[in-house]
């Protein structure tokens, strides 16, 4: 079966842009004008990813991005952020809302294809089966779950997979460069700065219940899984 994108996007121009663009890559294309037509559209029909604006009217594209994230259908859907804003600040607010990655405005269209395409294959349970254990956490390749002393932990799909590539290679540690070659991979250009959020995001998450921090920062050489914890100076 086709995956489905949803559109989010209130200029009519882009949106038969990227509708052809997606279609032309065999992609299913749902679309939405507005945030409250967004959210209606994505419990209609599940997209498998979403391409979403920033600015849109009615609501804007960050609560659409916060909402989606908060329900149990969408919390784990590829989100792409397209935006005029080129701060980092702002980018920085688009993953910590939830996206998973983030555009600025104006953008490749090859280049988004290519992101929605990585960031689906990604999005797949992995082929391996079966735990991965650390300490006292546990992830299920079977069920795409994470708990931690036998409670369950939320993570989204860029969390999970950084989890997992950490779990598989505990106490060593990783450049931000060498995340993004294994976690993102090497066909998506994504900025190191996303690294550094997303290991804040994936911290928060494991130590929601006062757990002990099992993500140590090695000063000038990167990140590891390591029951030491945070040890940046």
């Amino acid at each position: 079966m086709k995956p489905t994108v949803m559109i989010v996007e209130d200029e009519a121009s882009l949106v038969t842009m990227l509708r052809y663009n997606l279609e032309k890559e065999g992609y299913l294309v749902t679309e939405a004008s507005d945030g409250e037509e967004a959210m209606t559209v994505a419990d209609e029909t599940r997209p498998d990813a979403v391409i979403l604006d920033w600015m849109l009217p009615r609501m804007s594209g960050i609560e659409v991005c916060r909402q989606l994230r908060r329900k149990a259908e969408t919390r784990s859907v590829p989100i792409i952020i397209l935006t005029a804003r080129s701060e980092e600040t702002d980018k920085v607010r688009g993953l910590n809302v939830g996206a998973d990655d983030y555009m600025t405005k104006p953008f490749s269209m090859p280049e988004l294809v290519a992101r929605v395409r990585a960031l689906l294959r990604r999005a797949k349970p992995s082929q391996q089966k079966g735990q991965l254990t650390f300490s006292d956490i546990v992830l299920d390749m079977d069920s795409h779950r994470v708990s931690r002393g036998g409670q369950y932990i939320h993570l989204g799909p860029t969390e999970f997979r950084l989890l997992q590539y950490f779990m598989e290679r505990p106490g060593t540690v990783f450049s931000r460069e060498e995340l993004l070659n294994g976690v993102w991979g090497p066909d998506i250009y994504v900025e190191p700065r996303t690294v550094d959020v997303h290991i804040r995001r994936l911290r928060k998450a494991l130590n929601t219940n006062n757990g002990s921090d099992v993500i140590r920062t090695v000063r000038a050489a990167g990140y590891a899984l390591d029951s030491t914890g945070d040890q940046a100076a």
